[in-house]
């Protein structure tokens, strides 16, 4: 099994919180566990999960990277907010509700 994905959501962890200590642990079976590396010893942040488990709790472990906003995004947004038609939940019922 490829530990690829699993590494790359470490460093994209490191990356996130400027914390170079983290470090993935493999296993026999295709499993993989969080630490975190620091002077008083190594420190197990999770419990050993399959490959999707452990890459979605590293990826919440952290607020996410925020979006980079372009100018254009900014100005449609400007366009939008004078526009007034700014997106709004539909309560419009469907046509599947129409019928009983």
């Amino acid at each position: 099994m490829r530990s690829t994905r699993a590494i790359s959501a470490v460093e994209r962890l490191k990356t996130r919180t400027g914390n170079p200590h983290y470090a993935a642990v493999s296993m026999p079976g295709g499993f993989f566990y969080l630490v975190e590396r620091s002077a008083q010893g190594t420190a197990k942040l999770c419990d050993p999960l399959p490959m999707d488990d452990f890459i979605a709790f590293v990826n919440a472990r952290e607020p996410a990277k925020p979006r980079k906003v372009s100018k254009l995004d900014e100005a449609m947004e400007a366009q939008i907010g004078r526009s007034g038609k700014r997106a709004q939940p539909s309560t419009r019922k469907s046509s599947s509700d129409d019928t009983d």
